[in-house]
């Protein structure tokens, strides 16, 4: 319960609704919903609280708006489309805020911002402006533009990435579930709530939706992506229910709704943020536990206990760091190419020197080019 009591004094909040959350099952905007949302974040912002929306729809207000049937397949479809509902939904959004006093802001994020040193500072610039300027950033992906190459993917890992750019106390992912479940409750009668998540491990993961499982509940495995990104970032999260009346204040009052993930006690600095958060996931490398624990009291990642590596990376990218079963425990800026950890892998460095003479790393990855998700 401790960190249902931490979460009344959180000042600065992000809520991540998703497109299930607003709109109906027929794909009409649920505009009751959407008053509803609008009118606890004006609250909250009337508080005092800072307050950033990350709202998903743009696409499906977008079927709306051209009076669709179904949503496209097409990716070039989807982005005329999320023009199209970016505005619309944006319009909706500007003027049930200005109807609570409230004054709305968009912007539009790609994973440039994030992977770009300069922009991230910018992105992080401009809303802690708007924020500090009393506005409500209102925030999705440039669904209209980005392509594979640039798109973050889903809105729940760009809400966790926003949450740790503003160096945010709580994020709140509305769903269409009520949290995480021992099981899918769908299937499984006995499948209970988890209120609260400590440690993200394999087992998390599996009945969340990973790899191998069945299972997932459908969406939840993006979740506990976006969980690792926050806590890591000193952000506690919280998971709930888009569908129940009053779940946000709810949730800042402490009531045991949903499940939360308190967060890490060591807070990434925003270079931190940036270099873990802010690239694509190239590779894996899989260590020993005798590395484990170095890594745990703040070495840095030495060849020596990598056990074996999976993915095509190069110098300079950004891969995970597993356990022998696959629980991540850190991700950082890795010094060598695939090709060439694979000839060092398991050697102490005075034994890869001369295997590489050319490489003047003795780390695979340097401590303060990495950061801790355990």
């Amino acid at each position: 319960m401790e960190t249902r009591e931490h979460i009344k004094s959180a000042s600065r909040i992000v809520v991540k609704v998703g497109t299930s959350t607003l709109l109906y099952d027929n794909g009409k905007l649920n505009l009751y919903r959407i008053e509803q949302l609008v009118r606890e974040l004006a609250d909250l912002s009337s508080q005092g609280k800072d307050v950033i929306l990350v709202s998903s729809g743009a696409i499906g207000a977008g079927v709306v708006r051209m009076g669709l049937s179904e949503r496209p397949s097409g990716v070039k479809e989807k982005q005329a489309l999320a023009a199209v509902g970016q505005g619309m939904l944006m319009h909706i959004y500007d003027k049930l805020f200005a109807e609570y006093g409230q004054v709305a802001g968009q912007v539009l994020l790609t994973r440039d911002n994030y992977v770009q040193h300069k922009q991230y500072n910018n992105s992080r610039n401009t809303l802690l402006t708007m924020l500090k300027m009393g506005v409500v950033p209102i925030i999705n992906e440039n669904d209209a533009v980005a392509v594979d190459e640039v798109k973050i993917g889903d809105n729940d890992n760009l809400s966790a990435m926003v949450a740790s750019l503003v160096d945010a106390d709580l994020l709140i992912i509305l769903s269409d579930i009520d949290g995480v479940y021992t099981g899918n409750p769908s299937k499984d009668p006995s499948a209970t709530l988890i209120h609260e998540i400590t440690e993200i491990t394999p087992h998390i993961e599996q009945i969340a939706g990973g790899a191998g499982s069945a299972m997932g509940t459908g969406g939840m495995s993006t979740k506990i992506e976006a969980a690792k990104i926050a806590t890591a970032s000193g952000v506690t999260m919280c998971i709930a229910s888009g569908s129940e009346k009053g779940i946000i204040r709810r949730i800042i009052d402490g009531e045991n709704v949903g499940t939360v993930f308190p967060p890490k006690e060591a807070h990434l600095k925003a270079r931190k943020g940036w270099l873990a958060f802010g690239k694509r996931i190239s590779g894996d490398l899989i260590v020993d536990a005798g590395c484990v624990r170095a890594l745990k009291s703040g070495s840095s990642l030495l060849a020596a206990g990598i056990k074996q590596s999976e993915g095509e990376y190069t110098i300079g990218d950004t891969v995970r760091v597993l356990t022998e079963d696959y629980q991540e425990i850190a991700r950082g800026v890795i010094n060598f190419d695939r090709n060439d950890l694979e000839k060092i892998k398991g050697l102490k460095t005075d034994e890869f020197k001369v295997l590489l003479p050319d490489n003047d790393h003795d780390e695979v990855i340097h401590r303060d080019n990495m950061v801790l998700m355990i």
